[in-house]
Parts: C-alpha cells; sequence; structure tokens
C-alpha cells in the first residue's frame, strides 16, 4: 500500500510538472526503492522521472533496474548522458550492465565514456565468465605500508567517494603485493604518527582472480566477510568483491539449480520477461528425454502381462510403489545435492554417505511397509501373499532409490558436472523402472507366476 501511494505522488507531481518538488520528493527515497518505483511506471514516464534525477544519484538508480529497462534507459539518453551513467557505475555494475548489451550499443558506451572507466571495463572483461575477476570492482582503497595514520587518512578523504567501500583498506608493497589489511576504525582511534606497516592485519583472506563465483560465495561464509581482496598469480591486488554482489551470486546459484532440479535448462532472464517461446525451449528438452527414458516402464509393464492377467489386484498397487520409490529418492537426491552445493560432502565421504542412507532408507521402507501391511489386510482385504510382496517390494524400492538418489549426484559431481541435474525427474524415472522389476520378481517367486 504504501508502495503505491508513493507511486501515485510521484506521477501527480511529474503530470502537474512540478519538477522541483519532485526532484526534492526523489532525493529523499533509497536508491533501491526509487528503481522498484519507476519499474511501475509506463516507459514514457520512467524516461522522464531519470531525466530529472541529479547526475549522481540517477547512476546509483540505474544500477538497480533490471536489464530490459537499462536496455530502454540507455538506448534512449544522448551519447553524452550516456556516457555519465556509465562513468558513475561502479566498474563492476557497468561490466554488468555492458554484457547483456547488444554489441552496437557496447561500442557507443565504451566510445563515450572517460579513459579510466573504458581501462577498468576492459581490464573486467578479459576475465572468464562467472570468475571471481569477472564479479570484482577496482573502486577500492589501498594503502602504502610506509604511510602514516594521518596520511592514510587523508587519502581516504582523497579517493574513498569514488570506492566501493571504506571499511576495510588493503595495504600494499611497493611491487603492489596484498600484504596486509586495516579497518578504518582502527585509523581513527590510532595515533597520526604509527605507521601503517605497524597496525595492519598480516593474515589477509583473499581469492584468486580465476576462482568461480560460487567458492567465492562459499569463502564469505565461511569468514562472515562484507568484501574480500582479489589477487592475480603474484598475490597482486587487482581488485575486491562486495557482499551486495554475493547476494546476486547466491540467488543466481540457488535459482539455477532450483531449475535443473526440475528438469528445466536454466534461463537467466525473470518468468514474467521470458516469452512462451523461450520457455517452451527450456522445457521440451528435458521433457524428452524424461518421456523416453519412460517408455522403458511400458516396456517392463508389457512383459509381465500374463502374470498381471492372473493376479490383476497387483496393477492396482502399481502408482503407489513407483510414487513411493519416487518420493524417496528425491529426498535422499535433494539432501545429498545441498551438501555438495554448500561442500558439507567430499567425494572422500561417500562410503559414510551410503551407510548412513542404507540405514535411513530400512528404517523408513520397514516403516512404510508395516504401515501398508495393516492397510492391505484391514482395510483392501487383500491376500496375505499379496501384502507381502507389496510390503517386501516398498522395503525394496526405497532402498534401491535412496542409494541411487545419494550416488548419481555423488558421481555427477566427481565427473565435473552439476549434481543438481541428477535431481528428482532424473531419478524418479529410474526408480520407477526399477521398483517394476523388483516388483514383478518378488511377485514370481512369493506368488509362484
Amino acid at each position: 500500500m504504501e508502495r503505491i501511494k508513493e507511486l501515485k505522488e510521484l506521477l501527480a507531481l511529474l503530470r502537474t510538472k512540478q519538477y522541483t518538488k519532485l526532484r526534492q520528493y526523489l532525493a529523499e527515497l533509497n536508491d533501491a526503492d526509487i528503481a522498484a518505483l519507476m519499474e511501475e511506471m509506463e516507459e514514457e514516464d520512467m524516461l522522464k522521472i531519470f531525466r530529472i534525477l541529479p547526475k549522481d544519484l540517477a547512476a546509483d538508480v540505474f544500477s538497480y533496474l533490471d536489464v530490459d529497462n537499462q536496455h530502454m534507459i540507455i538506448t534512449s539518453l544522448s551519447d553524452k548522458e550516456a556516457a555519465n551513467i556509465i562513468n558513475n557505475l561502479m566498474s563492476d555494475d557497468a561490466v554488468d550492465l555492458l554484457e547483456e548489451m547488444p554489441a552496437n550499443v557496447v561500442k557507443k558506451l565504451l566510445a563515450n565514456a572517460s579513459p579510466d572507466t573504458r581501462r577498468d571495463i576492459n581490464h573486467l572483461l578479459r576475465y572468464p565468465e562467472d570468475s571471481a575477476g569477472s564479479i570484482m570492482t577496482v573502486e577500492y582503497v589501498d594503502l602504502k605500508e610506509n604511510l602514516t595514520v594521518d596520511q592514510a587518512i587523508e587519502r581516504i578523504r582523497k579517493v574513498g567517494l569514488d570506492s566501493e567501500t571504506i571499511d576495510i583498506c588493503y595495504v600494499l608493497d611497493a611491487q603492489r603485493r596484498l600484504v596486509g589489511t586495516v579497518a578504518l576504525r582502527y585509523l581513527l582511534l590510532s595515533d597520526g604518527d604509527e605507521i601503517i606497516g605497524d597496525i595492519m592485519h598480516e593474515n589477509v583472506i583473499s581469492v584468486n582472480t580465476l576462482m568461480d563465483q560460487e567458492e567465492v560465495a562459499k569463502q564469505f561464509k565461511k569468514y562472515d566477510f562484507t568484501a574480500m581482496p582479489v589477487v592475480d598469480n603474484e598475490n597482486r591486488l587487482v581488485g575486491i568483491i562486495t557482499v551486495d554482489d554475493i547476494v546476486d551470486i547466491m540467488e543466481e546459484e540457488t535459482t539455477e539449480d532450483m531449475e535443473k532440479m526440475a528438469a528445466i535448462v536454466p534461463s537467466d532472464k525473470p518468468y514474467m520477461k521470458t516469452t512462451v517461446w523461450e520457455t517452451y525451449k527450456k522445457r521440451i528438452p528435458w521433457l524428452l528425454l524424461l518421456m523416453v527414458s519412460a517408455t522403458f516402464t511400458g516396456a517392463i509393464i508389457t512383459s509381465f502381462e500374463d502374470a498381471l492377467s492372473v493376479y490383476a489386484v497387483l496393477t492396482a498397487f502399481i502408482p503407489m510403489l513407483m510414487d513411493t520409490g519416487g518420493n524417496a529418492g528425491g529426498q535422499a537426491s535433494v539432501t545429498v545435492i545441498r551438501g555438495l552445493s554448500l561442500g558439507e560432502i567430499e567425494y572422500r565421504d561417500v562410503p559414510r554417505v551410503l551407510w548412513k542412507e542404507v540405514r535411513v532408507a530400512i528404517c523408513c521402507g520397514i516403516s512404510l511397509a508395516a504401515a501398508n501391511f495393516l492397510k492391505l489386510m484391514l482395510f483392501d482385504r487383500v491376500g496375505f501373499l499379496v501384502a507381502m510382496v507389496v510390503s517386501v517390494t516398498i522395503i525394496a524400492a526405497v532402498l534401491m532409490a535412496m542409494l541411487i538418489g545419494c550416488l548419481l549426484p555423488v558421481g555427477a559431481k566427481r565427473l565435473g558436472f552439476d549434481p543438481a541435474v541428477m535431481a528428482s525427474p532424473f531419478i524418479t524415472t529410474i526408480v520407477d523402472a526399477l521398483s517394476l522389476l523388483v516388483y514383478f520378481q518378488v511377485a514370481t517367486m512369493i506368488l509362484g507366476i
């Protein structure tokens, strides 16, 4: 309700051309809130609001807009206005923008950007996609280890406004190697004539420029940092990564894993921005694969038609057995995939994981079999032998499903694939076929068919 009220007030000021009051009103809002309000407007109104924003505020708001709106705005601005946006964006945000823009737009933006901005952007663009180097920013505060505290504070005053953060300053030697860090609060509390090299923290945690962004996110979680330095192979400081970028990465990686676990080709667009055709292309490959693999289930049922004609009651329990096995496999796979993603499970832990899943499977299988046996005897009133066939199959199906559910993701990880690919739909298809094979084999042994 509050956002609707703010949106109405903004549009009312815009319609009545009270631009001075509108600019004052916008200046009191948070950057992210302004972007959210703008995305509720028509394109024409959005452009008008954006042009009214002060130059420094415009760049901050621009970084919070989605890609489509950024594209629309940047292509609507004059060369000078577009250059102002690029020059005032943090380098990592500018790179994110350019990676989503058509080549002709990128060429235009880089041509009008300042030499320093163009150098920083080109520097970041050379790193592999999804690496630490590609998401870092080069706007940080670095200090020489021989500076005094007073000199360091004076430097922060000069470069701090254009830096991503000044909470942590990075101490470099003469070869620009990272030798320590010093927090701003320690500088403010130290004597002005103390040497930075004497008060800095020497045990520096850093990441390499080529480290995968998902591994970088794990480092942030492990050490609970708000910023982390990025170094090259010679330990020279080349940039920093801040926690706001990590939040975006975690959302991106989680979304990708969820899509893979649902057998959908990952998409980098929001659902509402994806066309029907794009959504179709993302879903149909896996659906076709799963449909073809599911034909094995039909082939198994067909091969046991004679047995089913003798004990037609067995047919009624096929859906329940397949669902139970699929659900058990899905539970195991989700648990293991999460453990692999968080680094809680390594390949050396496979024997322990298997032993644990075997015990869990036996406990779950026996409980489900006992409950099902009582149901079959008391309510369905089937024969004792039929109830035994179904109950024994449940135990076997749950055991197989949980073992497959934990082994496939670990195997995929070992082979270099994303373990999320081996999730519920894929595992369910395999378990369904195996459950039916076990079901009919058990029925053959117990019922003699």
